[in-house]
């Protein structure tokens, strides 16, 4: 299973950069890609500010346009997250198309990037977004794959729900940052593919210096061994991850975490 993630470049043209993705999908396609992975907000500049203006309903150009391509080259398109207009709302929600162009999930992000590090990064993503409410997971030709956003993989009860229900892969448009990129990023990455015998890939925006939200890019495949098997810098870039479907049940037969998982230790009891 050939996975690319596509980390590009985000401007402020909205058209330039559906444009852009759509042309690195081509170009992953061609590279043998069976699946294509987009970072958050790929065609909106990551800021409260543009989330509206910059956002779609359901069915809106972005998502025509990656509906399209999927069924045009026969591949699994995770479609990074785009701003979903929904009445008065605002989600942050990733569509991923199938093969033949139809719509295999959506997920809107359910935890929220409401930080203020001390000394470093502050951000709200509340004062625009509403969180979604689902675990997500969806089946392919290479079995179940989950799918969550950015600081949705930092709750690893979420992750695990997505690998109880079959999940072998978490697919997680992203953008950490400049402060909780170095800390967390790869940390966080292998320690989900560890903790739940699956892969993990992210995928972020590339490096831009100049723009209003410094993306730290290093978008990232790592095995259920915790393996790091292709990591970006900040540059744009498409990386390659050949996962062995044959790797993951090795490690889940030799260490048998999630079917000795005491279910009964864990309940939850009124007292």
């Amino acid at each position: 299973m050939r996975v690319a993630l596509i980390q590009m470049r985000v401007t402020a043209d909205r058209r330039k950069n559906i444009e852009t993705a759509c042309g690195r999908v081509r170009e992953a396609a061609r590279n043998g890609a069976d699946f294509a992975v987009l970072p958050e907000m790929f065609c909106c500049p990551y800021q409260n500010d543009c989330f509206r203006p910059y956002g779609e309903p359901e069915g809106g150009e972005a998502q025509r346009a990656l509906s399209a391509l999927a069924a045009e080259l026969g591949i699994v398109i995770v479609g990074g997250t785009v701003p979903e207009l929904a009445g008065e709302r605002v989600y942050n929600t990733c569509y991923v198309y199938g093969p033949d162009g139809r719509l295999l999930a959506k997920h809107r992000k359910a935890h929220l990037f409401d930080i203020d590090v001390e000394g470093g990064q502050r951000f709200r993503e509340s004062d625009t977004l509403s969180p979604g409410g689902a675990v997500t997971t969806f089946a392919t030709g290479f079995g179940t794959m989950g799918l969550c956003v950015c600081f949705d993989l930092r709750f690893e009860e979420l992750a695990r729900c997505m690998c109880l229900r079959g999940a072998k892969v978490i697919f997680v448009p992203a953008a950490f940052n400049m402060t909780t990129g170095p800390a967390h990023w790869e940390l966080l990455f292998r320690q989900r593919a560890v903790d739940n015998q699956c892969f993990t890939v992210g995928v972020s925006p590339a490096r831009d210096e100049a723009g209003p939200y410094v993306a730290y890019g290093n978008s990232i495949a790592v095995d259920p061994w915790g393996t790091v098997l292709c990591r970006a810098g900040g540059e744009e870039t498409v990386l390659y991850a050949d996962l062995d479907m044959a790797r993951l049940e090795a490690v889940r037969k030799q260490l048998p975490i999630l079917s000795a998982r005491r279910t009964d230790l864990y309940e939850v009891r009124e007292r």
